[in-house]
């Protein structure tokens, strides 16, 4: 009961931002004696997220689903990709249109001058450049590629043509290629060619990678001279999921468009990038990039719900963000245990859905770690367990839910009730007095000469600086705990009330009273032995029946070679239901017959000359008014409580510890 800490050396580890183990254990408590395994209590806990003593709120993963939906949702409300197509031909529309009045006015200005083969030419020229204008191509690509080989008479027309294009080429790479849309902004021939040579030795660099040939040039190298084109990238393997993000992105935002737009903008940024001789190395580069990188999120499509435009960047940008969460979203909804979350890319989703979500996520994935690395689980052919050491931590937290639980006018003070010489050490000393054992607490005596004289070597001790351990008087009681498994339990929610309190009774007595014996015996349609290790996986049996007499026959054998005050606390909702015959046929009726009830107080007589005392802890008393186990209790001279699945546990305790106290009075 005392408090217990743990010290290690600082590996970064302890920023806080993981969860207590003894929390995460506590937290799990519930569920695991309820189903009596630890990996679905540990995949529970990662669906619905936990509390933590601190008042934190760790997120589940339903809960993140839910707001990773949401954000998604808000992504690609945010406009429309396909808008885009409309803005272009739109503004195509007004560069013929300027180029037309262009033309008129020069016409008319001509035949205005009187100057007749100047009129006779020009109006020949304007008949050829409407010709020219009124075959331009329907779609986009094509009257944007016509465009820029029309000998303009507007100046005004010529540039808006050429801010256009400027502008399309920007977007283009930005779609393809976040960070790149300065770069390709009207680029002189010795920038193209860099650019082209930059893909290119990017492109050989993937392919000697998959051959498993040296790269040349070396990822440095290449940093060193197109760096800039690149920013942001430590290694290849980064620069190449990074590309691959924003490519496979791009593929998403073309799918995002119905069949007719999307033909149009790819066309259009497909002669763009012949125009610059780059749409060999992009689409070589994309391919590569696929086969490298296969989990960047090729194929992922998003339908765009909103109404403002997008750009080609923009809604890439768009298409990357949700690409991301629908990639997290996956992990969540496949994740089998926490370690699982470590596959998703927190830097990359924290701006997207906040420190919150991604600080569950980060403390939910260190969850089975942080429980490894105190001791407490561990992985046992493939499946988790827990440790001994968590067994006992398991045992501690109900122990100490249990009295918490207790009014303090309920349970009284149990700590000793006198000491004396003896050989059980307690964990408190005192200033020694004339008559006392001289078993020294060495580090309190020290301590108290050195508060006394000072620090320094040679130590000097005084008479008054001895203290010594005090002691406890040798008593010793054996206990087995009979335990109820049958159907009934779970049905009636008693089952779990009364693991904990096996365990918090287990946990009393191995820390309180390291001396005694505590067995412990499951009942149902026949008895069985349970380990203390085995308690918090121990589960209810799938037989009716609650065969009493078996129970006692071995609480009473496992009894017969302790020494001590002996007795066997019996948990159960029902009246014995099942007996064991003589030739070892186990019987079952319902409601009991006078057999069954015959050989179970049989069984009880002979725990009475043996010495056990017996008391019942009955449960549900409303259902039933028990008779069978008030005459356990005449017969005996034990005691029957009638108490319900919240209280069973401080009733247990308090009584224990109460016969305990007086067991060693007697002593």
């Amino acid at each position: 009961m005392t408090a217990r800490y743990d010290y290690s050396a600082w590996d970064g580890s302890q920023d806080g931002s993981g969860l207590d183990p003894d929390e995460l254990l506590a937290s799990l408590t519930d569920e695991l004696l309820a189903g009596g395994d630890l990996d679905a209590a540990l995949r529970r806990l990662l669906r619905t997220g936990v509390r933590t003593a601190g008042g934190d709120r760790v997120l589940g993963v339903r809960e993140m689903l839910d707001r990773l939906r949401r954000r998604r949702e808000e992504l690609l409300s945010a406009g429309a990709s396909d808008g885009r197509l409309a803005q272009v031909a739109e503004a195509l529309d007004g560069v013929v249109e300027v180029e037309r009045a262009a033309v008129d006015a020069l016409e008319e200005e001509a035949r205005r001058s009187g100057d007749k083969r100047r009129a006779d030419v020009t109006s020949e020229v304007a008949a050829e450049r409407r010709i020219a204008l009124d075959l331009l191509p329907g779609d986009v690509a094509g009257k944007l590629r016509e465009l820029q080989r029309y000998e303009f008479v507007s100046s005004d027309a010529r540039q808006r043509l050429a801010d256009l294009v400027e502008e399309l080429r920007a977007e283009v790479a930005d779609a393809y290629f976040q960070g790149m849309a300065d770069a390709m902004r009207n680029p002189d021939p010795a920038q193209l060619a860099r650019m082209r040579d930059a893909f290119d030795r990017l492109n050989r660099m993937i392919e000697q990678r998959e051959r498993g040939a040296p790269l040349d040039p070396s990822f440095d190298a290449f940093m060193a001279e197109f760096g800039d084109l690149f920013p942001g990238a430590g290694s290849l393997e980064e620069l190449l999921e990074q590309l691959a993000r924003r490519m496979a992105a791009a593929e998403a935002m073309w799918r995002s468009m119905d069949p007719g737009q999307r033909s149009e903008l790819q066309a259009l940024a497909q002669s763009l990038l012949e125009d610059l001789d780059l749409r060999w190395q992009v689409d070589r580069l994309a391919y590569n990039l696929e086969r490298a990188v296969p989990g960047a999120g090729w194929g992922q499509g998003f339908r765009f719900s909103g109404d403002a435009p997008l750009g080609l960047g923009e809604a890439t940008d768009l298409a990357e963000q949700a690409g991301a969460i629908e990639r997290a979203e996956e992990v969540l909804r496949s994740a089998s245990s926490p370690a699982s979350l470590a596959e998703i890319d927190l830097d990359a989703l924290e701006p997207l859905v906040g420190e919150d979500v991604t600080r569950s996520l980060e403390r939910l994935a260190r969850l089975v770690r942080d429980l490894e690395e105190a001791g407490l689980i561990e992985n046992r052919g493939g499946r988790t367990e827990l440790t001994p050491r968590g067994v006992r931590r398991l045992g501690q937290h109900a122990l100490r839910d249990l009295f918490a639980s207790l009014r303090r006018d309920q349970m009284g003070d149990h700590e000793a009730a006198w000491s004396g010489s003896g050989h059980d050490r307690e964990e408190t000393s005192k200033p020694y007095a004339y008559g006392d054992p001289f078993t020294l607490d060495l580090s309190r005596t020290v301590h108290n000469a050195v508060r006394r004289a000072g620090s320094g070597v040679p130590v000097r001790l005084a008479a008054e600086d001895f203290e010594v351990v005090e002691t406890e008087a040798l008593s010793r009681a054996a206990t087995v705990l009979a335990v109820d498994l049958s159907m009934s339990m779970p049905m009636r929610d008693n089952f779990v009330p009364a693991k904990k309190m096996a365990m918090a009774l287990h946990a009393l007595i191995a820390t309180r009273f390291p001396r005694d014996f505590l067995g412990i015996v499951g009942f149902s349609e026949v008895a069985r032995t349970i380990e203390p290790k085995d308690l918090p996986t121990a589960m209810w049996d799938y037989v009716y029946g609650t065969n009493l007499q078996h129970a006692l026959l071995l609480g009473r054998t496992m009894l017969a070679h302790e020494h001590g005050t002996k007795q066997i606390i019996v948990v159960t909702d029902g009246e014995p239901t099942a007996h064991i015959d003589r030739d070892g046929e186990v019987h079952f009726n319902y409601p009991p017959v006078p057999e069954t009830l015959r050989r179970t107080m049989a069984e009880v007589m002979r725990c009475t000359r043996a010495g056990i005392t017996i008391n019942v802890f009955a449960l549900d008393i409303e259902r039933t008014q028990f008779p069978f186990v008030e005459q356990i209790a005449q017969v005996n001279g034990g005691r029957t409580f009638s108490t319900t699945p919240d209280a069973l546990g401080g009733y247990v305790l308090v009584d224990f510890l109460r016969h305990r106290r007086a067991y060693r009075a007697a002593g």
